[in-house]
């Protein structure tokens, strides 16, 4: 599946060992066609990788090549990152050690 990629991001590029991140957006209607409102949405811990940085620096100066890749679907914890704001898009900024899973 192939996750929608802002054009944006291509000026972001994320340092070391971080992942840029869209939160997946919860559903706005029912299945009968009624309206959530915003407030009553629940926020999904779901996203899809939009960029990642060249990987982890050790102490001897070798790379860690990062596990994620863009278009990775994965799920993230409740609570951290650094929230971006770009365009009126709100993304995410984590360590990849903080995010959770890989979702296949």
């Amino acid at each position: 599946m192939a996750s929608r990629v802002p054009t944006f991001t291509k000026t972001i590029v994320p340092m070391l060992d971080r992942v840029l991140v869209q939160r997946i957006k919860p559903q706005q209607k029912t299945a009968s066609g009624i309206y959530i409102p915003e407030k009553a949405q629940e926020t999904l811990n779901e996203g899809h990788v939009i960029a990642v940085g060249k990987g982890l620096i050790t102490s001897e100066g070798k790379v860690i090549a990062p596990e994620l890749k863009e278009g990775d679907k994965v799920l993230l914890p409740p609570y951290g990152g650094s929230t971006v704001k770009i365009d009126n898009e709100e993304l995410l900024l984590f360590r990849e050690s903080e995010i959770l899973a890989k979702v296949l």
